[in-house]
């Protein structure tokens, strides 16, 4: 008998970022989402797609807070968002190209043998994110 799993999914992502303001900016003026809530004296910002909130939260020190290495540290090695289709993702690749503080990694293609594409970047503040859609 197989036992049924205890939790129902992600209820939000939290993501500590050198610069609160532009991360922001960057979740809500490139990718769409919409800020409902915030906590100016922790600080911290939430914003929603619909689907996921994401806690942004200002490092207490960003000169001296470590950036994540994927390879050498433990932690979130990226977040995966889902886009609508394909095209989609090649036109969110154009504007990520064009995005401040945006670097892609690798542009879309072909993820595993499946039906699925993928791309990724790193977003202002450090964070890498992976956008994936079906073909």
């Amino acid at each position: 008998m197989t036992q049924r799993a205890v939790t129902q999914g992600a209820d939000h992502i939290g993501l500590t970022v050198p610069k609160l303001a532009e991360t922001r900016a960057f979740f809500i003026d490139t990718l769409g989402f919409a800020q409902v809530g915030e906590k100016p004296d922790y600080p911290a910002v939430f914003v929603t797609d619909g689907s996921i909130m994401i806690t942004l939260w200002q490092a207490a020190d960003p000169e001296t807070a470590v950036a994540f290495d994927r390879k050498n540290v433990i932690g979130l090695h990226h977040l995966a968002l889902k886009v609508e289709s394909a095209e989609t993702l090649e036109a969110l690749h154009r504007t990520l190209g064009a995005a401040p503080g945006v670097a892609i990694e690798f542009a879309p293609e072909p993820l595993g043998g499946g039906p699925l594409r993928h791309m990724m970047c790193t977003i202002p503040g450090g964070i890498r994110v992976e956008f994936i859609a079906a073909e």
